[in-house]
């Protein structure tokens, strides 16, 4: 037998799905009631429904709810251990459990008042980068009991229903530091349906006290995952036992078996390879899960509103860290906001000029605007184009042009009119195709990266909010050159890269003496030598300065002149210059690092990324040195940022 709950517009009702139809029962009867009768009693009602229902309607002019709407309790286990396993992988942990996973057929509680339809939408987690689903297949109680056997708990088990585990992965993690079970990232939403089907429908899939069901998990019509629910480590009958013990299950208590292997996101997520990921949930997604007899999911994944922002409490233990102050000197004031460089010139500037705190333009013209750059996040990039929106009046944005491809310059772009020409260096739109994913820099927020590295992380990427980035990439590209007419006013594109990425433009404004850098300069903070090699990023230094433009607008840090230029080129040489002295000296780039005499820039702000800026001059010393990978390198700055107190 197949049971539902539907409505039909005149209420919730309870019935029996034979051949699309549906067989009511009287009206004010649920699930719960017939299923407090045990097997038996459920054969009965459905005997009954079939010979006299109180209505017949056909399935598709209804809408299905969760079979069980509101079960007395939720409870899903982990049934699955290679999925315990693949998950621990993921974080870093590697394969093997610890003994209490064989021990033990673990299980957590989820919130009954969070279930879905299986057609139903499914808002986002508020405040989620990482959204995710898992599936699973649910056992639903009848008449229950107390201190069961596995014999006797598998006579307990009514019926068996697709069970779909909404997660937040990112808030998942960031609350298992607490070590006290699971809370919000697992309460956004449960599906259950699209029917309950009773034990002996699926006598055929039986075997050695499992039900051996074929699954796939799709997103969008493309396969995530396939796998079986015959691979459970820990039978129904085994978990229910010990969920009774000393505790009596009610009649519609629903148990989840956990998840079926790779039938779920975070299985397929790399922390070394993020890149290669299918992605997180977004809205407008759709998720499909299917299970042999049991039938399909089909829900849209949609926007959920932000949550009210908590304060965190001080925390008495962590050690004080003296306030960031970029120190070098401005032509401007060095406040975050729009700020008039030039004749209908204005460069967007966000203080202290560190990680993630960049720098954007806007050029107007007759009739048109151009804007240099968007910013780290979507909050950021609103607030900026609402403040410009004030001075393009009558010349609204039409281009855009991306200096490089880093998300603190690009992860804006999709706030940008749909009509807008992107304009970008042919390299920096084939980065963007293998930039780290928007949503992955959630890892610097809130995963456990070890004593050194987790704080360095926080303290850097806190501010930011990645829920909701979707990478819009270039409509145009170029070479080496490029002219843009804003609206009558000749602005020149060019390409100085491979230096800090593998493409750097600058955008030149002739007629204003005014030149956007991007991150090719670095004012009062430490360039990083990304792709290299620094020859090339001193030659741009060169470039730049011949284009003889007395206001100069960096990537980072505040406005400038051609001095400011000169300077970062000198630190670069300085670097070159210690290095090969380090190197010739045999010592390794690590040891380099740790003894390099920064001199005057010392006190630029993140003085440790010379780590990354040594290894890259060793590697074009000796290019068979293996290159580290981008969290490795971030973990050596931040060990040298520890090493000296910063």
């Amino acid at each position: 037998m197949r049971w539902v709950t539907y409505d039909a517009g005149r209420g919730v009702r309870t019935g029996l799905l034979v051949d699309d139809r549906i067989h009511a029962v009287a009206e004010g009867v649920s699930l719960v009631d017939l299923v407090a009768h045990g097997r038996e009693g459920l054969e009965q009602a459905g005997r009954e429904a079939t010979e006299r229902p109180a209505e017949v309607v056909a399935l598709e002019e209804v809408r299905l709810l969760p079979p069980i709407p509101r079960p007395p309790s939720v409870r899903d286990a982990l049934c699955f251990l290679d999925h315990m396993r693949n998950c621990q992988q993921v974080m870093g942990g590697g394969r093997t459990l610890s003994e209490a996973w064989y021990e033990i057929p673990a299980f957590y509680f989820a919130a009954p008042s969070s279930l879905v339809g299986p057609y139903d939408d499914v808002p986002l987690a508020p405040g989620s980068a990482w959204f995710d689903v898992e599936l699973e297949i649910a056992a639903v109680i009848g008449a229950g009991g107390r201190d069961l056997t596995p014999e006797r708990a598998e006579e307990q088990i009514v019926g068996y229903t697709i069970y779909g585990d909404w997660s937040a992965r990112d808030l998942q993690v960031h609350e298992g530091a607490l070590r006290i079970g699971q809370g919000k990232g697992k309460d956004a939403a449960t599906t259950l349906g699209p029917w309950l089907v009773t034990p002996d429908e699926l006598e055929p899939f039986e075997r050695d006290g499992r039900l051996d069901l074929a699954v796939e998990f799709a997103v969008n019509g493309r396969t995530i995952g396939v796998g079986s629910t015959g691979a459970m480590d820990w039978t129904f009958a085994e978990v229910v036992s010990y969920v009774s013990r000393g505790v009596e299950l009610r009649p519609g208590d629903v148990i989840g078996s956990g998840t079926v292997p790779t039938c779920t996101l975070i299985e397929h997520f790399s922390l070394m390879n993020p890149g290669d990921f299918p992605g997180w949930l977004r809205p407008g997604d759709v998720v499909t899960l299917a299970v042999e007899g049991l039938g399909r999911t089909r829900q849209t994944v949609v926007a959920a509103p932000d949550p009210a922002p908590l304060p965190p409490r001080p925390n008495p233990d962590r050690r004080a860290r003296a306030p960031r102050v970029n120190p070098a000197t401005s032509r401007f004031p060095y406040e975050r906001g729009l700020h008039r460089v030039g004749q209908d010139v204005w460069a967007w500037l966000e203080p202290d000029g560190g990680y993630g705190w960049s720098n954007a333009g806007l050029v107007r013209g007759d009739g048109a605007s151009l804007l240099v750059d968007t910013l780290f996040d979507l909050p950021m990039t609103e607030r900026m184009l609402t403040a410009m929106a004030e001075v393009t009046v009558g010349a609204p944005i039409r281009d855009a042009v991306l200096t490089h491809a880093n998300g603190d310059h690009t992860h804006g772009n999709q706030l940008l009119d749909p009509d807008v020409r992107i304009i970008a260096a042919a390299g920096t739109a084939r980065d963007m195709h293998h930039e780290m994913p928007p949503d992955s820099m959630v890892i610097s927020q809130v995963m456990d990266l070890g004593p050194v590295l987790t704080p360095y992380m926080r303290e850097r990427f806190a501010p930011f909010r990645f829920a909701g980035i979707q990478l819009r990439l270039p409509d145009e590209t170029f070479e080496d050159r490029l002219t843009v007419d804003v609206g009558g006013r000749e602005v020149h594109v060019i390409n100085l890269g491979p230096a800090h990425t593998s493409a750097d433009s600058v955008v030149h404004v002739p007629d204003a003496g005014v030149l956007f850098a991007g991150d090719l300069l670095f004012i009062g903070g430490t360039p990083v030598v990304w792709a290299g090699p620094i020859a090339n990023w001193i030659a741009a230094c060169d470039a730049m300065i011949a284009l003889d433009a007395p206001t100069v607008v960096p990537g980072h840090g505040p406005v400038t002149d051609p001095d400011g230029i000169r300077a970062v080129r000198d630190y670069l040489a300085h670097v070159v210059e210690q290095a090969d002295a380090a190197y010739a000296q045999g010592l390794s780039a690590a040891e380099a690092a740790a003894r390099i005499d920064l001199g005057e820039y010392a006190t630029w702000l993140d003085a440790e990324r010379v780590v990354v800026n040594v290894h890259q001059r060793y590697r074009e010393l000796d290019p068979t040195l293996p290159q580290p990978n981008q969290m490795e390198l971030m973990a050596a700055m931040a060990q040298w940022d520890a090493d000296r107190g910063r």
